[in-house]
C-alpha cells in the first residue's frame, strides 16, 4: 500500500499516512474533533495498543502540530497528551522530535501561547535528561523564559522551577534556581511573586540551614509583612501554606505563631452595620478573601499542634481552637470539622481540653459542619472516653463503662420498635461477643445475658440467648466456665416448666458435663456450690408464695410489652400500606388502643385467690368470684383445700436423679390470702400434666382473719401449680 507524506510546519520529519485516508491536518477541524482526537492518542497510549516506535513515528507530529491550536481547551488537551508521552519516549526521541524544536519556539519571536507551552514541555523533560545535559541544553532556555517580557511567561516558567530542581540536584539548584527565584519574588506582577512565594515553600526541604535563615527567611518576612498592606494576593496563599514554612523555619517560632494567631481572626474584628445589599462590592470581596485566609488556617490547624508541641496546645492554640469552632461563617467550621479527628489524635491525653467544641459542633445549625464531623464521630468519641489513647492496644476502656455501654444497648434493644434493627442487634451480640475470639468479648457476653434477664421477659432471653449463654460451658478459658457458673441459677430462672423441659434438661447435661470432665479446681469448686445453689432455688420454685406470684406478673407484664411492639409495627405496616389507602388517625389510635389492653395471664402463672364472706357485700363476692373464675381457666388441674384437714395432707412422687431434682415435699397449706408451704420430705421438683394433685375443701375459716371478716365459707377453692 503506497503511502502520502506530510510535512508538518516547523518540524523536521515526516509524516506518514495510509492511502485513501485524509492527512490529519485537514481531517482535525472543528473543536470536538480535536478534543476527541487528544483523548483517543492518550488512550492508545495508556492502553499500550501500538508499540513506542510506531506510536511515536504515526502520532507525535499530529500531537506537536496542534499545541498551538487557537482555541485553549484544544491546546490544553493537546498538551496533556504530550506530557504523558514525554514519559515513555526514548531519550534519542526526545532530542530530536521535542527538544531541539524547542530552542526556536521559547524565543520572544514566538507568540506568547507557543513559549508558554515550552515552558510546560521544559518541566516536564528535566526528568528525561542527565544534569550535564540539562545544563547545558535546558537551563538556558530556563532562564530566557524567567526574564520574559510577559508575566504569565514569567509566572508558568517560575512554577516548573521545582520540577527542575529535582532534575538538576542541590548544587545547580542554589547556584541557578535559587537567585531566579529571588528575583522573581521581586517581581512586578502579582502572579509571579505568588509563583515564587509557593515555589519557594515547596523547595524547602532542597536547602540547607544556612540559605533558609540567610537568604529564605527574610524573603518570608517580607511576604507575610506586604500581604497585610499592599500585596493582599499573596494572603490567601500564605494562609494555605503557613504550616510547612513554619516547620521548614521553626527557629522564628514565636513570630509565625503570632501571624498565624492573626490571620485566624482576619476579618472577624470588622464589624458593619449595613445590609449586604448595601456593603460595596469591593468590601464584599474582601471579606471572602478574608473567609479563605480563616478556612485555611482551619486546615493547617494539626499542623500548628506539631508545630508549638501538643503539651502547649492549652496555653498557645486553644483560644485560636475555640475561635475557629464557633466562627460565623459555615466553611470555616466545615474545615475545622474536618480536621478535628486529627487534633484529638494529636493532643492524646490531653483531648480533654476540646470536649466542649465537639459538643458546639454537634449542636451546628449547619448540616455539613455535621457531615464533616460525624465521618469519624465513633473514633473521637473512643479517643475522648479513653483519653486519647487506643482501648485496644492499651486494655484501658474500663469495665464499668464497658458493663454501662452492654447495659444501655439492652436497653435500646428493648425499646428499639423495628424488628429488624432488633434482630440484627442480637446476631451481633451473639457473634461478636458470645462467639467473639476474645476471651474478654465472651465474659462481656455474659454481662449482657445478665442484663437481658433483668430487662427483658423469661420467653426472649429463652428463645435467643439461653442456648448461646450455656454453650459457653465448653469454653476453653477458665474464667469464662467460673462466670457462666455464677450466671446459671439466673439463667434456670428463666425456664417455665414444662413448656421449657427440653431447655432444662440441655442445661441439667451441661452442668453434668463440667461435673463429670471439668479440671480446673476452682471452676470445679463454683460448680459444686452452684449445683446446691440450683437445688435450693428448686425448693423455692416449687413453692407458691406471694414474692413468686409478684415475679410472674411483671415478667408477664414484660412480654405483653414485647407483643405490644411487634404489634405497634405491624399497625404502621398496615397504615402504611392499605391498598395505598392511608389509615385515618382515629381508626389508627383506636387499635392502637385496643393493642394496649392487657392480655390474660398464661396459664402456667401461679396465683393466689382469696375465698369469699357471707359477711361481705355482694359486690365483694362478686369480685372474688371473677378472680376464682380467671384462676381456674389457668389450667385445667385443680385441688380442693379444706382448713380442717390441711396439714394432714401432702403430696409424694418419686425422687430423679438431676441438678433439678434435689428438692423436698411440699405441704401446700390454704390460707386467705395465699399459699403456704411446710418441708415434709423428698417431692419432684415439677409435676406432670398427668399426675394427681392434693385437694382439700375448706372448713370453717379462723374468726379473726381480717380478709374473712370472721365468716365462714364452705365453698371450695381451685388453684393450678
Amino acid at each position: 500500500m503506497r503511502m502520502h507524506t506530510y510535512l508538518p510546519r516547523e518540524y523536521g520529519s515526516h509524516y506518514v499516512c495510509p492511502e485513501g485516508v485524509t492527512p490529519w491536518r485537514r481531517a482535525l477541524t472543528g473543536v470536538e474533533m480535536q478534543l476527541t482526537a487528544a483523548v483517543s492518542f492518550l488512550t492508545i497510549l495508556q492502553e499500550e495498543s501500538v508499540s513506542i516506535h510506531t506510536y511515536a513515528h504515526s502520532f507525535l507530529q499530529v500531537i506537536l502540530l496542534h499545541l498551538e491550536h487557537r482555541d485553549a481547551g484544544v491546546s490544553n488537551a493537546w498538551l496533556e497528551t504530550l506530557l504523558s508521552v514525554i514519559e515513555v519516549l526514548p531519550k534519542e526521541t526526545l532530542r530530536h522530535e521535542i527538544l531541539n524544536p524547542l530552542v526556536s519556539k521559547a524565543q520572544l519571536s514566538q507568540t506568547v501561547q507557543s513559549r508558554l507551552v515550552s515552558c510546560k514541555i521544559l518541566g516536564k523533560l528535566t526528568n528525561k535528561f542527565d544534569a550535564l545535559a540539562i545544563k547545558r541544553e535546558i537551563l538556558p532556555l530556563v532562564k530566557s523564559l524567567c526574564q520574559d517580557v510577559e508575566y504569565e511567561v514569567r509566572s508558568c516558567m517560575c512554577r516548573q522551577l521545582e520540577n527542575i530542581a529535582q532534575g538538576i540536584g542541590t548544587e545547580l539548584t542554589k547556584s541557578v534556581v535559587l537567585p531566579e527565584l529571588i528575583e522573581l519574588s521581586r517581581d512586578e506582577g502579582s502572579s509571579v511573586r505568588l509563583a515564587a512565594f509557593e515555589t519557594l515553600v515547596n523547595l524547602l526541604d532542597t536547602f540547607d540551614t544556612d540559605d533558609r535563615s540567610q537568604t529564605i527567611l527574610p524573603l518570608v518576612k517580607s511576604f507575610c509583612e506586604k500581604s497585610f498592606k499592599a500585596d493582599e494576593s499573596i494572603l490567601i496563599s500564605l494562609s494555605f501554606h503557613l504550616g510547612k514554612l513554619c516547620h521548614g523555619l521553626y527557629d522564628q517560632h514565636l513570630r509565625f505563631l503570632e501571624f498565624y494567631k492573626k490571620l485566624c481572626t482576619l476579618g472577624l474584628q470588622q464589624e458593619n452595620g449595613h445590609n449586604e445589599n448595601q456593603i460595596p462590592p469591593q468590601i464584599l470581596e474582601q471579606e471572602k478573601k478574608y473567609i479563605s485566609v480563616r478556612k485555611n488556617c482551619a486546615y493547617n490547624f494539626p499542623a500548628m499542634i506539631v508545630f508549638v508541641d501538643p503539651k502547649n496546645f492549652h496555653m498557645d492554640l486553644y483560644s485560636t481552637f475555640f475561635c475557629l469552632c464557633h466562627d460565623p461563617e459555615v466553611p470555616v467550621r466545615y474545615t475545622i470539622a474536618i480536621c478535628f479527628y486529627e487534633v484529638s489524635k494529636l493532643l492524646n491525653s490531653g483531648v480533654y481540653l476540646i470536649h466542649k467544641e465537639l459538643i458546639t459542633l454537634l449542636q451546628d445549625e449547619s448540616l455539613e459542619v455535621l457531615d464533616a464531623l460525624i465521618d469519624h464521630l465513633p473514633e473521637i468519641l473512643e479517643l475522648m472516653s479513653t483519653g486519647g489513647e487506643s482501648s485496644v492496644q492499651e486494655n484501658k476502656n474500663v469495665l464499668p463503662v464497658q458493663k454501662a455501654a452492654s447495659r444501655t444497648l439492652c436497653i435500646f434493644l428493648r425499646y428499639n420498635r423495628k424488628q429488624e434493627q432488633r434482630h440484627e442487634v442480637i446476631q451481633k451480640l451473639i457473634e461478636q461477643l458470645g462467639q467473639g475470639k476474645s476471651y474478654w468479648n465472651r465474659l462481656r457476653f455474659l454481662d449482657t445475658c445478665e442484663f437481658i434477664i433483668e430487662i427483658f421477659s423469661k420467653s426472649f432471653f429463652c428463645k435467643y440467648f439461653f442456648l448461646p449463654a450455656i454453650e459457653l460451658t465448653h469454653d476453653p478459658v477458665a474464667n469464662v466456665r467460673m462466670k457462666l457458673c455464677y450466671l446459671l441459677p439466673k439463667v434456670k430462672s428463666t425456664l417455665k416448666i414444662p413448656a421449657d423441659k427440653h431447655l432444662l434438661q440441655q442445661l441439667e447435661m451441661c452442668v453434668r458435663k463440667l461435673l463429670c470432665q471439668e479440671k480446673d479446681k476452682d471452676v470445679l469448686a463454683t460448680v459444686k456450690r452452684t449445683v446446691l445453689e440450683l437445688d435450693r432455688m428448686e425448693m423455692s420454685m416449687d413453692a407458691f408464695q406471694k414474692k413468686f406470684y409478684e415475679k410472674d406478673l411483671l415478667d408477664q407484664e414484660k412480654e405483653r410489652e414485647e407483643l405490644l411492639l411487634l404489634e405497634m409495627e405491624q399497625l404502621e405496616k398496615e397504615k402504611q400500606q392499605n391498598d395505598g389507602r392511608p389509615m385515618s388517625d382515629k381508626t389508627f389510635e383506636k387499635k392502637r388502643r385496643d393493642t394496649k389492653t392487657p392480655t390474660t395471664l398464661p396459664k402456667n402463672i401461679p396465683i393466689s385467690v382469696p375465698g369469699p364472706s357471707s359477711g361481705t357485700p355482694s359486690t365483694s363476692k362478686e369480685i372474688k368470684k371473677s378472680k376464682l373464675i380467671r384462676s381456674q381457666s389457668f389450667n385445667n388441674q385443680a385441688f380442693h383445700a379444706k382448713y380442717g384437714n390441711l396439714d394432714n395432707k401432702s403430696s409424694t412422687a418419686a425422687y430423679t436423679p438431676s441438678v433439678s431434682g434435689l428438692t423436698k415435699t411440699s405441704v401446700i397449706s390454704l390460707t386467705d390470702d395465699s399459699f403456704r408451704t411446710r418441708n415434709a420430705g423428698s417431692a419432684p421438683s415439677s409435676f406432670s400434666s398427668n399426675t394427681p394433685l392434693p385437694s382439700t375443701s375448706r372448713g370453717t375459716g379462723n374468726s379473726g382473719d381480717p380478709k374473712s371478716g370472721g365468716s365462714k365459707d364452705t365453698q371450695p377453692r381451685k388453684a393450678t401449680l
